[in-house]
């Protein structure tokens, strides 16, 4: 039993993790991007001013920075600890020990916060949920989903991943999510239902190892686009 949560939390993840996890390319960064529930992470606030077209939406930003950072706050301490309670479920490559990632999960929500006012006024950062977005048709290049889909497997069922893969792929030409696996460690039993539909849907849907693995086995994303 890797982690038990009941809800999604605010962890946020950086820049160069979210290289990573997407096999992100210098094209790829050069792409509109959506980040579909990137909650506190610091890769729109890090890309940006390095040129990148960054779109983030979560429902979490309804709340103000400090309610935010009060809810990041809340969790982190139990998450550390479930973490260094199961240490045969972590490879610590990226992330050197469990106060390693939880000092980099510090580091990715201040980075996050001093970025947050300025992109919300920006439309950067815009209060939005899966399975219902609120733009145009093929409006990005790339949309991203990060520890969202397939990782809260039992809190979300099969219908709601389809109607939100859709609805990622309505708006962007591109869609990578990340990781496959669900907070027990075990493959999502989502994926090949996702993968049928995605063929069914006219997409080519492949699943692809990357340089990044946190939780043991965790170092794939599913991959979809035109064909």
């Amino acid at each position: 039993m890797a982690m038990q949560l009941d809800s999604v939390v605010p962890f946020g993840r950086s820049q160069d993790e979210y290289i990573k996890m997407f096999n992100l390319t210098a094209i790829d960064l050069d792409c509109s991007i959506l980040g579909a529930g990137d909650g506190p992470a610091s890769f729109n606030a890090e890309s940006t001013p390095l040129g990148s077209q960054i779109t983030s939406v979560d429902p979490i930003y309804e709340l103000s920075g400090a309610d935010i950072q009060q809810r990041f706050e809340t969790v982190l301490d139990d998450i550390i600890d479930q973490v260094k309670a199961t240490p045969q479920d972590w490879v610590w490559s990226y992330h050197s020990s469990p106060e390693d990632l939880r000092y980099n999960r510090i580091q990715a929500m201040q980075l996050f916060l001093k970025d947050y006012e300025s992109g919300k006024q920006q439309g950067r950062y815009q209060t939005a949920a899966l399975p219902t977005l609120p733009f145009p048709d093929q409006t990005f290049e790339l949309a991203l989903c990060s520890h969202f889909l397939f990782l809260y497997s039992k809190q979300y069922d099969v219908a709601f991943h389809l109607a939100s893969i859709r609805e990622l792929l309505r708006i962007s030409t591109e869609v990578r999510i990340f990781p496959l696996l669900t907070l027990m460690l075990e493959p999502s039993p989502y994926i090949q239902p996702v993968i049928q539909a995605c063929q069914d849907w006219g997409y080519v849907a492949s699943i692809e190892t990357v340089g990044y693995e946190l939780q043991k086995g965790g170092n794939q994303m599913l991959f979809i686009r035109s064909q």
